[in-house]
């Protein structure tokens, strides 16, 4: 499909991913920006290290031109169209049964009012098969959002209290002190943890923060599990059950334990927990290059 093609379908949304790139134009190594943000960036910019070329020519093609190709600079689109698109509130989180600690998409993959696949692992589904239509002739689908889309929620099922209790909302109502601030737990994990590992460890900078994870994860002691991450069962294109059972395990073992409400959390939960945020950030973004490389990889797509 011609370039000029993709961008007739993403007229409509110029406008408000011209208001994103502005924003995002700030300098990313500022420690004012939330997690959130920063996290996704993240997650984004550690796929644009994995990325065929066929998939950097994809991306690029579908970005709009002021994105110069940076997938990364876009990565949290979708959270600054929640107001427009408040439908997609939903596919952000998988609400689990509290203390199961385990996920099944039959019981789990459902929005408030009990639609089923309206969650992050449905999301995920749904746009990497909007995707495969890239090589289509005719086109149904804003391939745009659609890459915005999951771009993002990749990342948001990898952090695990997106994977979290039902009755606290993934952490939301568990009020506790990080360090000399009061925090939700949600918080924490969004952003109090990442912003404190760079200030402590990489200049309040994202960028160095991505350079130091990306070189564990191509040089370091991560590379021997790139081959395992990529992978899905069945060659699927993606594997996002395993995402959020991987999250939901996560989080009982280290976001949830020893954080209840009113916790002090310091230190001692700062330095085990940071490893944590890092390795899924690490995952977040092997997975996404991987999905995308298998979508279009040689210019067709491969289902097997």
């Amino acid at each position: 499909m011609g370039k000029e093609t993709h961008r007739v379908t993403t007229m409509t949304t110029i406008s408000y991913l011209l208001l994103v790139a502005v924003l995002l134009l700030v300098d990313l190594s500022s420690p004012s920006l939330a997690w959130g943000e920063e996290g996704h960036y993240a997650t984004c910019a550690l796929a644009e290290k994995f990325f065929s070329n066929a998939t950097m020519g994809a991306v690029k093609d579908l970005l709009p031109d002021y994105a110069g190709g940076s997938l990364a600079s876009l990565c949290s689109w979708p959270d600054e169209m929640r107001f427009k698109y408040r439908w997609s509130s939903s596919l952000h989180f998988i609400d689990t049964p509290d203390f199961k600690c385990n996920y099944n998409y039959d019981r789990d993959c459902h929005d408030s009012q009990d639609v089923k696949g309206r969650c992050a692992a449905g999301a995920i589904n749904n746009y990497t098969s909007q995707l495969t239509s890239f090589f289509s002739a005719s086109q149904q689908y804003n391939l745009t959002e659609a890459l915005l889309f999951l771009a993002h929620i990749v990342g948001d099922i990898h952090q695990p209290l997106h994977v979290g209790f039902s009755s606290d909302l993934g952490g939301n109502t568990i009020k506790v002190h990080w360090y000399k601030h009061i925090a939700n737990l949600h918080h924490v994990w969004d952003s109090s943890i990442i912003v404190t590992a760079n200030e402590r460890f990489y200049n309040s900078s994202t960028n160095t923060l991505v350079e130091s994870i990306g070189q564990n994860i191509m040089q370091g002691y991560r590379n021997h599990e790139i081959d395992e991450w990529r992978s899905c069962p069945s060659d699927d294109l993606a594997c996002p059950d395993i995402y959020a059972a991987e999250s939901i395990k996560a989080a009982c073992k280290w976001a949830y334990k020893n954080a209840t409400p009113g916790t002090f959390l310091a230190d001692d939960y700062f330095l085990t927990r940071m490893p944590i945020v890092e390795m899924r950030l690490a995952q977040g973004g092997v997975r996404l290059a991987a999905i995308l490389n298998r979508i279009f990889s040689q210019g067709q797509v491969h289902t097997s």
